[in-house]
């Protein structure tokens, strides 16, 4: 019981400095066990830099850093046999089979010939890949590599997995079959650790969300503890007739206090209000007036994206200006 209720990750005062650059800057964290812990920010605020410290790959200038009560750096040795790292990129050979890719990790790991079979077998049932498993792994789709690279960082049984925007580049169906195997392992009592530029992501895996901007939390909490925060629903227009959009855009602004934000692909437009149902009576009044057919018109919550541009200042997948080349590997990681 001790041992659950010890944090899986516990960051006081974590500071990291590349050259003039402060990627952390006295970061505190606490991620409980037993779930998804997501950690959001535009690119830039230090999401990847955090990950490396967890797993040892990149040593913090200051502050206390623990993984399961284990010190980072007194004992990287001992975190390192707790974690599981899965980068934003499928790390594995795909002049290999699936079930050799595993294996050859499990070895790594210091696992003998028939524990590392089994361990890949048991791997491969788990994500779905046993028919594949011994395919070699370039005629495997993008999303079964996910899914492979993903059962490479679990042949080691970690307690802590760490995901670093695991569903990068995926399409959509690809990157719901990940999630599905990413709800399963926590189900099987993985704790994890997850960046993410996906706000439907962190919202559809997470119960504990961290947002971080210029290498400090600002804010945390579940994904509907945030929302409540953010303090105003949001009235959503499609209009009937593309056209329409800017006059029903004329329409929201006309009742808000803020520019309403249109999305031209779904051909929607919404603005955050406060007055609630009346706001939204008057909107559906003047739209009447000026005859703007509609498809869809309603009162909602806010969403996660909305919350992290009111917190942040920018959407989060905006590009860092700051973010080229560096010759210093490290802190090129951290542009993501």
């Amino acid at each position: 019981m001790e041992a659950r209720m010890t944090p899986v990750i516990e960051a006081r005062g974590v500071t990291k400095r590349f050259g003039e650059v402060e990627a952390l800057a006295g970061l505190d964290l606490v991620a409980s066990t037993g779930g998804v812990t997501a950690l959001l920010g535009p690119n830039g605020a230090g999401k990847t830099t955090f990950v490396g410290a967890v797993a040892t790959l990149v040593r913090p200038d200051a502050g206390e850093l623990r993984v399961a009560g284990v010190d980072v750096l007194s004992e990287p040795r001992r975190v390192r046999r707790l974690i599981g790292l899965a980068g934003q990129y499928a790390s594995i050979e795909p002049a290999m089979t699936g079930r050799e890719n595993l294996e050859l990790v499990a070895r790594l790991f210091g696992l003998d010939r028939r524990s590392s079979r089994s361990a890949a077998g048991e791997v491969l049932d788990r994500l779905g890949l046993a028919d594949a498993g011994d395919r070699l792994v370039r005629t495997y789709s993008g999303g079964m590599r996910r899914r492979l690279d993903l059962g490479a960082s679990l042949v080691g049984r970690p307690r802590l997995l760490l995901l670093d925007e695991p569903t990068t580049g995926l399409d959509p169906r690809s990157r719901r079959d990940l999630w599905e195997a990413i709800r399963d392992l926590v189900a099987d009592g993985v704790d994890v650790l997850l960046t993410t530029q996906y706000l439907e992501e962190a919202d559809q895996l997470a119960r504990h969300v961290v947002i971080v901007d210029h290498g400090h939390v600002i804010d945390a909490g579940t994904p509907d503890e945030l929302k409540d925060r953010a303090g105003r629903d949001v009235i959503e227009v499609r209009p009937r007739a593309a056209g329409d959009l800017p006059a029903v855009e004329e329409v929201l602004a006309s009742v808000a206090a803020e520019t309403p934000q249109s999305d031209i692909d779904t051909q929607r437009a919404s603005v955050a209000i406060d007055g609630g149902a009346d706001q939204l009576a008057t909107v559906v009044g003047l739209l009447h007036e000026r005859r703007i057919g509609l498809d869809d018109v309603g009162l909602r919550r806010p969403s996660l994206d909305e919350v992290f541009l009111a917190l942040t200042g920018q959407p989060p997948t905006s590009p860092d200006p700051s973010s080229g080349p560096s010759p210093d590997p490290e802190a090129a990681a951290d542009a993501a």
